[in-house]
């Protein structure tokens, strides 16, 4: 059996980075993806915005720690975990006593789309570091040619 999931979307937050006892790294954020049409009753724009938490481990959870912040685009793929109990997304109660779910992916690859500019912003340069390849971000100005 095979599952895969890929998202497009905009950190909700910093990356959040942590060691588990065997001293594996695994930083996890959160991503926004959005989607937009319009209600077929009304002609009304509609906006939906669906929040993933994603998790990656080892050394690019090190890299994606490093490189990404709030607010800056990227393409997540990884699978999909279910939650123990459910088998499906995480539920909770909102504090208004409105229902949400989270749904959590294991990321196998992030890439970072658009870059660091010279402002500190970002740019669109397609960065990425699959899963496990050991690999780091190199900006524009540290390539040696």
């Amino acid at each position: 059996m095979y599952q895969k999931i890929v998202i497009v979307g905009n950190l909700g937050n910093d990356p959040e980075m942590r060691y588990m006892p065997n001293g594996t790294a695994v930083t996890s954020f959160s991503v926004a993806t959005n989607r937009s049409w319009n209600d077929s009753q009304t002609g009304q724009p509609v906006k939906e915005t669906t929040w993933f938490r994603v998790s990656v481990w080892g050394r690019q959870a090190e890299t994606a720690n490093q490189y990404l912040a709030k607010g800056r685009q990227v393409l997540v793929e990884g699978r999909l975990k279910p939650d123990m109990s459910t088998g499906g997304p995480r539920l909770w109660q909102r504090q208004d006593g409105s229902m949400a779910a989270s749904f959590e992916i294991n990321a196998d690859s992030v890439r970072f789309i658009g870059g660091r500019d010279s402002d500190g912003g970002y740019s669109d340069n397609g960065d990425s570091v699959p899963a496990g390849s050991g690999a780091t971000v190199t900006e524009e100005d540290d390539i040696p040619f």
